[in-house]
């Protein structure tokens, strides 16, 4: 893959430039301001974009626009963005971008960086066009809305979370020791009390999921 790392502490773009290198992907550009990523994005056409949210000059949510506007005008572009905290508003409305013929897109915080084969396999996904999101961004997307999520059960609950995690049925059996049937009863269950239709595919289920969060 030829990757875009944008990511402002000079440290940690190095870091995640030589993790990247390590299993034999190019890193084509890796800068630190969002200016110079859109720049770079354009310069070089890259499979995949890795970003930060914090970004000069206000360091706030700098790296996060810059991918919703790579993202508007690109939406072939997969983008994985990587940070310290959950930026809920613009993190949602960047994970809704992934629509149907669109490419893959991520949500990662920075301590999965440290299970470095995780923060890889999340980045061929992403690149290959699926969406990865990091549990607690889950957790916090659903902490935005407690109505309808009440009506769930905590089963519900916890299948809901994988479900927005990207894992497959088969996955989610495996992680809470049930059978395929009983996710399968449980997806089905969960989406109709939520009002979205059920769905055989699991990347399509992970965008309706999070574009009703956002409602």
């Amino acid at each position: 893959m030829r990757v875009v790392v944008a990511e402002d502490g000079l440290l940690t773009r190095e870091g995640i430039t030589a993790l990247i290198r390590r299993f034999g992907h190019e890193v084509v550009a890796a800068v630190g301001d969002a200016d110079t990523l859109v720049d770079a994005v354009g310069a070089h056409r890259p499979d995949v974009v890795v970003t930060d949210v914090r970004m000069p000059p206000s360091f706030t949510d700098e790296g996060l626009q810059a991918a919703l506007r790579l993202r508007r005008d690109d939406p072939d572009l997969p983008i994985l963005v990587v940070s310290q905290y959950v930026e809920q508003t613009y993190a949602a409305e960047l994970l809704e971008s992934a629509r149907p013929g669109t490419a893959g897109i991520g949500y990662l915080l920075k301590d999965r960086i440290g299970d470095i084969v995780e923060f890889v396999e999340a980045l061929g996904r992403v690149a290959a066009g699926h969406t990865v999101v990091d549990p607690e961004v889950v957790r916090q997307l659903l902490s935005r809305r407690r109505d309808p999520l009440t009506r769930l059960s905590p089963r519900e609950r916890e299948v809901l979370a994988l479900m927005a995690e990207g894992r497959s049925n088969a996955a989610i059996a495996r992680a809470l020791f049930v059978s395929e049937a009983a996710v399968a009863k449980h997806i089905g269950s969960l989406l109709a009390k939520l009002d979205i239709y059920p769905d055989g595919d699991d990347h399509r289920r992970v965008r309706a999921v999070l574009a009703y969060l956002r409602g």
